[in-house]
């Protein structure tokens, strides 16, 4: 999407916000904890020892500008230039699509939200917004750390592999499920670094399984690179999460 430029009628959502998952599995790990948990290296898998500190040769793929074609900061767009109805959540704007659903996860206490959850069929994404320093890159480090954590805490396997956001760090984790059964959750994990933010896209469901851009992941695709995100300017440790605010027509009801 070029932002700016006079769109036609509103996008129609179906089910826009939705209580439910259906059949998307979630990795259940606390946003507020940390920046990410799961996944094996493009050779293999991740070496742990010691990974959390030092570069590897991924950062050089980082350090691209994979922006190009967004996710957008507020400052490099204009929202009142067109006609389409998105769904303002404070720290994070959402353009929708088609049949799309929309899931909230929420502090009942402070009603901020910290991630929002986007279905389509059987696939999802979640994204989630973080602080980030003003004149250096850290997903490196974060990247690093999911696969860390997912390695020595959650005994899965990661991998680090070129996506359309840079590096991609691709989860299997194992678990249990409610009837005892032992399972795995395939995720995918872009990250994208703004200013002064941080924004993470974890795919999970079909998306999650799917190599590349194509099937269940290209809406997905499509609905994260036209995120724009509204940080404030509030003093945050870098890793920090950003919250998100109830829309509108959310509060209204």
């Amino acid at each position: 999407m070029i932002f700016g430029r006079k769109k036609g009628a509103p996008v129609e959502t179906d089910d826009v916000i939705d209580e439910r998952v259906d059949d998307v599995e979630l990795d259940g790990h606390d946003l507020d904890d940390d920046l990410g948990d799961d996944v094996d290296g493009e050779a293999g898998d991740v070496d742990a020892e010691d990974h959390s500190v030092r570069g590897d040769e991924w950062d050089s793929v980082d350090a691209g500008n994979w922006r190009d074609e967004g996710p957008y900061d507020i400052d490099e767009v204009d929202l009142d230039a067109d006609d389409v109805e998105r769904f303002d959540l404070g720290a994070l704007v959402v353009t929708p699509f088609d049949g799309m659903q929309l899931q909230l996860q929420v502090d009942q206490e402070t009603q901020n939200v910290q991630a929002a959850l986007v279905l389509s069929g059987k696939s999802g994404i979640e994204v989630s917004v973080f602080a980030a320093p003003a004149k250096s890159v850290m997903i490196g480090e974060v990247r690093r750390e999911m696969a860390r954590a997912t390695v020595e805490e959650l005994g899965g396997k990661a991998e680090f592999v070129e996506g359309p956001f840079g590096t991609e760090v691709r989860r299997v984790i194992p678990l249990t499920t409610e009837d005892g059964k032992d399972s795995v959750h395939v995720s995918r994990t872009w990250l994208v670094q703004g200013p002064r933010w941080l924004l993470r896209g974890v795919l999970m469901g079909e998306a999650g399984m799917t190599e590349g851009l194509d099937g269940p992941v290209a809406e997905l695709h499509e609905l994260f690179s036209n995120l724009v995100v509204r940080r404030d300017d509030s003093p945050r440790v870098p890793g920090d999460l950003i919250p998100m605010t109830l829309p509108p027509q959310m509060v209204a009801q």
